[in-house]
């Protein structure tokens, strides 16, 4: 058997010497080296800002939008949007186990994968449904993990596409609980979708009786989605491409006062400034969108004399998986939300 590297740069076409994820074409042949992962694929969970990109390219048109997808994959070796540079997470049956690839999975084992489609060997032999609702694709396919890549078995207690809706944005709301700290006031930009939502019962809970999580949509319907949660104290509505609106509007819902953290989990570009401007210097901005510009955030801080700390949005830290599967067991409200909008 084919020894490879912990990383996986011996799946790198080219070019030659980049990471997975940084290369243009990576090689997807489904057979395993040392200290692989194989695993059959039935679901894609496509990237939020990467998904909303190709339902746009090819308005909404499901035959082309499964002729691009595949066209991706076939050209680069993985799901990884050219546009926004992002992939997703996929789910599967493990298939086939390396000798020293680490951990106690076994073959059988239904699982999730926590890294990136943007650096994943995937090979698709054909795509059988698209859930533009849910950013969703059934496929049927091989993908390749490796000894360095971050996973979760399903678990028993929730049905498996609950799980992957989660987990698809797990590294969001394991931040919120890292960032939000009592008595912080807490602004969440797309507070509507999956990851938002998720985010807001974070910062709800761990800013506590003091604290105030101020939750943004981009139309009053989805903002009275939110209310209903309950897990804001207050819920605006407003174009997150247009700063001087967000400005405003999320000032007048904190009492005028500037947040001490922001959370940006909006899923188009162009939101960098309607993130910086409502938090004070000294505070946080947290970007765990995908469709987020480096350098539109960092000149635009610079531009507008803010100082304050940017993160970008790492989908994994420690224990992301549990938090996020936890946040579901927690929350009744939650759960049911989940229930009806991604199964």
């Amino acid at each position: 058997m084919k020894i490879g590297n912990k990383y996986g740069t011996h799946r790198v076409i080219e070019p030659k010497g980049s990471m997975p994820q940084a290369a243009q074409k990576i090689d997807n042949t489904p057979e395993i080296y040392n200290n692989e992962m194989l695993i059959d694929v039935t679901a894609l969970n496509i990237d939020s800002a990467s998904f909303h990109q190709i339902v746009t390219a090819c308005e909404g048109d499901e035959e082309r939008i499964k002729e691009m997808i595949m066209g991706i994959v076939n050209e680069r070796g993985k799901m990884q949007n050219p546009v926004t540079g992002s992939g997703g997470i996929l789910i599967g049956t493990v298939a086939e186990l390396g000798p020293d690839f680490p951990g106690t999975v076994q073959v059988g084992d239904k699982v999730a994968t926590l890294v990136s489609l943007s650096l994943t060997p995937l090979k698709l032999e054909e795509i059988n449904k698209v859930h533009q609702d849910i950013d969703k694709v059934e496929v049927k396919g091989k993908a390749i993990i490796f000894e360095s890549g971050i996973y979760a078995k399903l678990p028993d207690d929730m049905p498996e596409t609950l799980a992957m809706a989660a987990l698809d944005v797990a590294g969001a709301p394991a931040q919120a609980a890292k960032l939000a700290r009592p008595g912080m006031s807490v602004l969440i930009l797309g507070a509507s979708g999956k990851s938002g939502i998720m985010c807001a019962y974070e910062a709800r809970k761990r800013v506590g009786p003091t604290g105030r999580v101020v939750g943004m949509a981009s139309r009053e319907a989805t903002a009275e989605k939110v209310r209903k949660t309950g897990f804001c104290h207050e819920v605006i509505a407003a174009d997150a491409n247009n700063p001087t609106e967000v400005l405003e509007k999320a000032l007048a819902a904190n009492n005028g006062e500037e947040y001490d953290l922001a959370i940006n989990v909006v899923n188009i570009p162009n939101t960098e400034m309607s993130t910086i401007l409502p938090v004070k210097d000294g505070g946080t901005v947290y970007f765990f969108s995908m469709a987020t510009s480096f350098t539109k955030a960092a000149l635009g801080a610079e531009g507008v004399g803010k100082d304050v700390d940017m993160i970008i949005g790492n989908g994994y830290t420690k224990g992301h998986a549990e938090i996020t599967l936890e946040v579901l067991r927690e929350s009744p409200i939650l759960r049911e939300l989940f229930e009806k909008s991604y199964q």
